[in-house]
């Protein structure tokens, strides 16, 4: 039986499943619905390309979350390099954030 490859459909959402197992270390709620992922791309080699910012630029998780994530995603089966790129532009607000995170968070 021949193996397939993973679509760059399947990569990015198997990428998305991952990242949303991060959490800020302040925040209970995951990185994802936090609104901090502005892009997921997925190259044709696979590679996974994820624009983030983080809630301010003095955030003490700075040091932790990329490199959590490029781990997290790194481990997906199929996946060839990832690279995870911060950026203040736009800057971060908490409407970026999923309605569920706002629930979660008391802000609906």
């Amino acid at each position: 039986m021949e193996i397939m490859e993973k679509s760059f459909i399947q990569i990015k959402s198997e990428a998305i499943e991952q990242i949303q197992t991060v959490f800020d270390p302040e925040i209970p709620v995951n990185v994802y619905e936090l609104g901090l992922i502005y892009d997921v791309n997925v190259d044709p080699m696979n590679n996974v390309h994820i624009l983030m910012t983080l809630t301010s630029p003095s955030c003490p998780a700075a040091g932790s979350l990329p490199g959590e994530i490029e781990g997290k995603v790194r481990s997906i089966e199929g996946v060839g390099e990832v690279e995870v790129e911060i950026t203040f532009d736009p800057p971060w607000s908490d409407e970026l954030m999923s309605e569920g995170a706002k629930l979660e968070l008391g802000l609906l």
